[in-house]
């Protein structure tokens, strides 16, 4: 849904300011300006409101004071701010510009009943306080409403023929419809009645957009930054035709100008990140991921970008985190699946949950378009598969040659062991055998395997030769003793 949007301004005692600014992104008060015209003008049929006591304007000033101070220093104390203008109204409570500023204020701090009821209560006390109407039909708008912003416009109108803003709101609405020709005759009736009605060339600049008529966008936006250069919408504009246009260098440095007038401008911090992203300057994405965070901690888009601007510089583990919070905040955002499974598959070595989340980016993405075949997500799933199945037959021949590692120590164990088994039993240390004993060599063995009995010695002493031939008679014998 857009969001229509509006530089919302607590305005000082009996005077307006015009609020600007039709957009994409939540409202913003920036403070009172120099009113651009009175709001105590009536149609002849209102009374004149009654006269305001001394003591609550001076209150009243001080309130407003105190916003622009606060608004200097960047850091608003919006309970202070509260109790200020209620003190005013406590010293009279007929001061209806007190219960339009509290419900600025109240609508900031995202408190949206209070704000409807205090810019009611300051409709009933002066009628004629219109930015209070066009503040509650935007709020309806913003919420759906079309057709009670569109009553409440239209009855404005009804009290206030010549109301300028009230057409241009009305002209965005149709605009946002996709009715364009009503959308450009409500924008020129605004601009017949007030020239100076930015609000109404916002409206037209974005129909010429939305109707690719560049040449015309830029033509109204360029007035449009003459007549108030310190509005970050018009430069934004300005940017946007020079994208479409494929000038990108020109439209970053009217993003830029953007901020230079407003730094927390949203928008243009979008704009500049995705530039930044698609330039692979990946610091410079971060900056403005963060003041888009700053603004709204809860866009999930902002948080998945961040997460990429923190993969770009190699910060994989803050990039995660970031995935996982945008995933919080948006569990149907496909891409958080995908920029999960690249750090996974390409960084953490973990192919297999990578595959899985592939899977489920393509599932998701294909819910709304079926993504072309040559989408770079299939050649990063098959080149995950790949990897997996390497991984599984690594792991397998790993196992294999595990187990035959296992078997051929166990044959050796086993042959080990039967050697043992087949070796004569040790000889205990010193011991000797028969034969080195008696020192003679031992007996021959007969061929029929048999030993022979060793004989028997002699009684006196030497051993009895056996089988000895007979004593030949030619011979002596011996004497000796």
């Amino acid at each position: 849904m857009n969001r229509t949007t509006r530089t919302m301004r607590l305005f000082p005692l009996l005077a307006a300011v015009s609020l600007t600014a039709i957009g994409c992104s939540s409202s913003k008060a920036t403070g009172p300006t120099t009113p651009a015209k009175s709001l105590t003008q009536t149609t002849g049929k209102e009374p004149a409101p009654p006269p305001i006591s001394n003591t609550a304007k001076a209150r009243f000033e001080d309130a407003i004071k105190a916003f622009d101070t606060q608004k200097k220093a960047k850091a608003f104390d919006y309970p202070a701010l509260e109790r200020k203008f209620k003190l005013a109204l406590e010293s009279d409570a007929n001061l209806a510009e007190a219960h339009y500023n509290l419900g600025v204020i109240a609508e900031r701090q995202g408190k949206l009943d209070e704000a409807r009821a205090q810019y009611k209560t300051a409709l009933s006390k002066k009628p004629s306080l219109r930015q209070a109407s066009e503040n509650l039909a935007v709020m309806e708008q913003n919420a759906g409403n079309v057709a009670g912003a569109v009553a409440i416009y239209q009855d404005v109108l009804q009290r206030y023929p010549d109301d300028a803003q009230s057409r241009a709101r009305l002209a965005e609405i149709y605009r946002q419809t996709g009715d364009h020709d009503k959308a450009m005759e409500f924008s020129r009736g605004a601009l017949m009645r007030d020239p100076n009605s930015t609000t109404a060339l916002k409206v037209m600049i974005r129909s010429y957009i939305d109707r690719k008529q560049l040449a015309m966008a830029k033509l109204v936006a360029l007035r449009g930054v003459k007549l108030d250069g310190s509005d970050p919408e018009l430069h934004h504009a300005v940017g946007l035709i020079l994208l479409k246009e494929g000038n990108k260098d020109e439209a970053r440095l009217s993003f830029n100008k953007a901020l230079e007038v407003r730094d927390d401008y949203v928008p243009s911090h979008v704009e500049l990140a995705q530039l930044a992203l698609e330039s692979e300057d990946f610091p410079e994405a971060e900056e403005h991921l963060r003041r888009i965070l700053q603004a709204d901690g809860k866009n999930a888009a902002a948080h998945l970008n961040l997460g990429i601007a923190y993969k770009g510089q190699g910060q994989f583990d803050k990039a995660m985190q970031e995935y996982d919070e945008a995933e919080k905040l948006n569990p149907e955002l496909a891409a958080v699946s995908l920029n999960r499974a690249v750090i996974l598959h390409k960084v953490k070595d973990a192919p297999e949950r990578a595959v899985e989340l592939y899977r489920k980016y393509i599932a998701q993405a294909g819910d709304d378009v079926a993504l072309p075949a040559d989408a770079p997500v299939f050649n990063l799933l098959r080149e995950a598969e790949a990897i997996v199945g390497a991984k599984r037959e690594a792991k397998a021949a790993e196992e294999q040659a595990k187990q035959m590692e296992e078997l051929q120590k166990k044959q050796q164990a086993q042959m080990q062991a039967a050697e043992k088994q087949a070796a004569p039993a040790p000889q205990p240390a010193g011991a000797v055998t028969p034969a080195a004993a008696t020192g003679t060599a031992p007996e021959a063995t007969p061929a029929s395997g048999t030993a022979a009995p060793a004989p028997a010695a002699p009684a006196g002493g030497a051993p009895e030769k056996k089988n000895a031939a007979p004593a030949d008679p030619a011979e002596p014998e011996d004497d000796l003793l």
